[in-house]
Parts: structure tokens; sequence; C-alpha cells
């Protein structure tokens, strides 16, 4: 009887795992099956064309999507970490932290919609035009409450025996924190910044409140720039089926960047937090 019911649970927990990964598969083969066969050298190296003419790719859209995450990362990384430091390390227990947690937690589940619509109030309202800086503002502040989370549970991991130690030898707090604490949890942190970077890659909402989009190369930041998201939607919604075929080999293009961005996430996590200290 043991044996029938371990045999049972484990094809349960084999037919959930199937279920997880079977969209993920199903999406990901309709995507090369309509998108593939619009992949070319031309979608990585040239911009899209007028209506009515064949050919253009999406290259504007994909070095303005490198630059608008690069923003958002040089924005939401530093102040994602130190606000996980902060709240591990020298806040603990008091009320200051427990509000800068509460609204870590609330912004995680904030509509990206809505990120978009604050960025266009503090940053394009006063700028008076979309840019690619708000852009950028708009997703470092999405990445800000993931990263700052994350930090703070892998810091919280990491043994205070550790802290001890470096205290004893005489060594500065904030020289142990930055120096021994930190560099322990290294991979865990990491973890939490890729995470956080592979949600905002697709974001498409806060792009229409910021960025806004351009058919043209760009790399200014204080002008409108095309972003991979962007393009795909407006591509999506046109009655063009040549747009139509774009967008579908945007999105397979977009998936595989995601797909990859996570990939190294599971590598960095099979490291674990313990072996990158040991």
């Amino acid at each position: 009887m043991r044996t029938l019911t371990d045999h049972a649970v484990t094809g349960l927990a084999v037919l959930a795992t199937v279920l997880v990964v079977a969209p993920l598969v199903a999406i990901f083969v309709y995507l090369v099956y309509k998108g593939a066969s619009s992949l070319n050298l031309d979608f990585f190296t040239q911009i899209p064309k007028p209506v009515g003419e064949s050919g253009g790719g999406m290259a504007n859209a994909i070095g303005g999507s490198a630059m608008l995450l690069g923003l958002g990362s040089l924005i939401g990384v530093p102040i994602g970490i130190g606000g996980g430091i902060f709240l591990a390390e020298f806040g603990r227990g008091t009320k200051l932290a427990n509000a800068v947690r509460f609204t870590a937690d609330v912004l995680n589940g904030v509509p990206s919609i809505v990120m978009g619509i604050a960025a266009y109030s503090l940053v394009v309202v006063p700028q008076g035009h979309f840019s690619a800086f708000s852009g950028g503002v708009a997703l470092g502040i999405m990445m800000i409450p993931t990263i700052c989370r994350t930090t703070e549970e892998m810091l919280l991991m990491v043994p205070n025996a550790v802290r001890e130690a470096a205290l004893a030898l005489g060594v500065p707090n904030w020289r142990s924190v930055l120096a021994i604490t930190v560099k322990t949890a290294s991979p865990g942190i990491i973890t939490g910044c890729m995470l956080a970077f592979a949600r905002v890659a697709g974001e498409t909402a806060p792009l229409i409140f910021t960025a806004f989009g351009n058919a043209f190369w760009s790399s200014n930041l204080n002008q409108p720039i095309a972003a991979l998201p962007l393009q795909i939607y407006v591509y999506a919604i046109s009655p063009y089926e040549d747009w139509h075929r774009l967008a579908w080999a945007g999105a397979l293009v977009l998936i595989v960047l995601i797909v990859l961005a996570v990939s190294l996430v599971r590598y960095v996590t099979s490291r674990g937090v313990l072996k990158g200290a040991s």
C-alpha cells in the first residue's frame, strides 16, 4: 500500500510539473512556427520600413530596449541593493525598516501600467515631452522592490557567526557588511537582479507613457526611443500582414532573450548562496 501511494503521489507531482511546463513549451513552439520565417539579417540590422514596402527590421527597437534596460538597471540595481542592505543590516526592527519593507511588498504587486502613469507624472510632465530617460526611470522603479526584498532575504541567510567573526577582528561594521556579508550573499543578490531584469524586459505599458516609441534610430536620452515590446505592440494591432509577421518575429526574439536571462538565473541559483560563500 505504501508503494502504491508513493507511485501515485510521484505521478501527481510529475503531472503537475508537465502542466506547468506545457504552456511555456506551447507558446515557444507557436512563436517559432509563426516568427522564425521572418528572422533574417535585415531584422537585426534595419529599421522599420514604411507601409507598403517589404523588408525592414527592428534593429532600432532592439538597440532601444538595450538602452532602456541598461538605464533602468543603473537606477534600480544600486537603490534596490542599498535598500535591502538597510533592511537586513542596519534597520532591523525599526519603524522605518518596516515601512520600507511594506512599501516594497506593495510595489511588487502594483500593475505596471500604474508605474508608467507615475513615471509620466513625475518625469514626462515636468520635461514636457516623452523621452528614453523617463522610460528608464519607469523600468528602474519597477526593478527596485524585487531587488530590495531579494537582497534582504539573501543577507538574512548569511550566518551571524560570519558577522561576529569580522567584528571580533576589529573590522568596522560598514566594511564588514560590504566586504564580507554582501560578498557571501552575492549569488542570491545577483539572482534577484536578474529576476527583476527579466520581469521588466517585456513590459510595454510603462513605455507607452514614457519612451513612447520611435520609428528611427535614436540614442538621445532626451528624445522618444523605440523598444522591442512597444514595436511588437504597434505591429500586432496594425491591419498589415507584413507587420504581423514582424511582430511574431519580435515576440520570438524577446522571449528567447527572457528565457536566456531566466536560464542564467537558474545557473546562479544552482550554485547556492552558501556554496558561493564557501
